[in-house]
């Protein structure tokens, strides 16, 4: 790979695509993994603040009698919810570190929640924020005191009368070693441990000693009388947590489907002997020759958010209605804070079938020309359907339209494509666009179909043309 298609590579994995300045003057691969780590710990996304909640509380609303009061209330919480999705949706958009939010993603998916409160959303949120570049033992033990998880998985009604298992089997399951690195004893015993956990009527983290089991307990093969912390430092001293994690990384940013069980192996030792710095297993990563081999180029499939935002970094646009961003998401079946089970969003190959491709394919001409895509979000699956939230079950059976834009920028894309020859012009922005190079003969029959009547026609049909490849759905 020459400099340029490393830049490419290293922009569409680490971020949410390449800009059309580091194309055409790429610096040093070093320098441009260097630029992809912030210095400073980013700053909440708060859409709602405490003083807000304790008055809003949903528990108020036990003492609310009228129906149409509590109705209004239950519509408040949903559209605040709404509104934190799109204002994390504009922050990756507007991203000076796409990385910090393509990892803060990758978490969000790890780390999956869905508990229909827009408050414990957005403190999960600011957790995984503030702690996706930093190290994995402070955001896991973060994330296992929030009230999002503690709700979602039942911890707040584990008591040492009648322990709830839920957390202690997802937290080894899902969220450190793994299937199969556990027992249904250390299952058991790792509930007990947690007994106590659990949150205030201010969504603060509580601990209930009079609900704790202070009882002996033996867990991977270590006894004590252990509580919650004991049970997460017991997990991260298992080589097993950075094995699994590293494995779960390299499939985000490497290929969904190759694993290389050497590289794996290499990196996830330097993992765990770096007390499980996630910005140094990166650096590892995107420092690393064979991260920039043909084979790794075009290997990974784009996800529906990778997909809108990248879409919208490169032209800006906005919709009359900013909520369509909240349909496509639906449609295209990666809806930010509901995932569709605690596993979080399967990823590689399961973004795509065949009426999802349809669509991705047909989004750029309703993006970008006059022409408008009827679509209806896909039929809920029968075991996510009880979990999703009831607006959401209804909205999904509405079509809804999408080409009706308030605006599109189209200025800064076309007056830099103008300074080149037309000759070179589509082949340039094939190579812009595209993970991989498209063959002389195929890009002249898609050449045939561009409008030529002006320079500025040519260069937006191109883009369109070429947006609605199969091989723009890879990075």
């Amino acid at each position: 790979m020459n400099l340029q298609e490393q830049n490419k590579l290293l922009y569409s994995r680490a971020g949410f695509g390449l800009s059309l300045q580091d194309f055409m003057h790429p610096q040093p691969i070093g320098k441009s993994i260097d630029g992809l780590f912030p210095k400073a710990t980013p700053g909440i996304l708060e859409l709602i603040t405490a003083e807000e909640w304790a008055e809003n509380d949903p528990k108020a609303m036990k003492g609310v009698t009228d129906d149409m009061e509590r109705k209004d209330m239950q519509k408040k919480f949903r559209e605040r919810g709404i509104d934190l999705n799109l204002l994390w949706m504009q922050e990756m958009v507007q991203a000076e570190y796409p990385l910090l939010e393509k990892m803060s993603l990758f978490w969000h998916g790890h780390f999956a929640t869905r508990v229909d409160n827009p408050y414990y959303d957005q403190q999960l949120l600011d957790i995984i924020r503030k702690n996706a570049l930093g190290n994995f033992g402070d955001l896991l033990k973060a994330v296992s005191t929030s009230p999002s998880m503690l709700q979602f998985l039942n911890n707040q009604q584990n008591r040492k009368q009648h322990p709830n298992e839920n957390f202690a089997r997802e937290v080894m399951e899902l969220f450190t070693l793994g299937r199969g690195h556990y027992t249904e004893d250390d299952i058991k015993e790792g509930a007990r441990a947690f007994t106590g956990w659990g949150f205030d009527e201010f969504g603060e983290f509580v601990f209930r000693k009079g609900q704790h089991d202070d009882g002996q307990k033996t867990f991977l093969s270590e006894s004590g009388n252990f509580n919650g912390d004991d049970i997460l430092n017991i997990l991260l001293k298992q080589k097993q947590t950075a094995i699994f994690i590293t494995q779960k990384i390299y499939r985000y940013f490497v290929s969904d489907e190759n694993i290389d069980d050497k590289k794996v192996h290499t990196l996830s030792n330097h993992f765990y002997e770096s007390n499980y710095n996630i910005s140094s297993l990166l650096k590892m990563i995107f420092n690393s020759d064979w991260f920039y081999s043909s084979e790794i180029s075009g290997a990974k499939i784009k996800s529906p958010v990778e997909l809108l935002v990248g879409y919208q970094r490169m032209i800006p646009m906005e919709f009359k209605n900013e909520r369509t961003w909240i349909n496509l998401q639906q449609v295209l079946g990666q809806y930010l804070f509901n995932p569709p089970n605690v596993a979080g969003w399967p990823g590689g190959k399961n973004w795509i079938d065949s009426s999802s491709l349809v669509i991705r394919m047909r989004l750029p001409e309703a993006f970008f020309s006059s022409k408008e895509l009827n679509l209806t979000a896909k039929e809920i699956d029968p075991e996510m359907a009880a979990m999703y939230k009831k607006d959401v079950q209804m909205q999904s059976q509405q079509p809804f339209r999408v080409g009706q834009l308030d605006s599109v920028d189209w200025n800064s894309y076309i007056s830099f494509w103008k300074h080149y020859n037309k000759a070179e012009m589509g082949k340039t922005i094939a190579d812009f666009l595209l993970p991989v190079p498209v063959a002389i003969n195929r890009l002249k029959e898609i050449n045939e179909f561009a409008d030529n009547s002006t320079d500025e026609a040519y260069i937006k049909s191109m883009t369109i043309l070429l947006m609605e490849l199969p091989e723009y759905q890879l990075c």
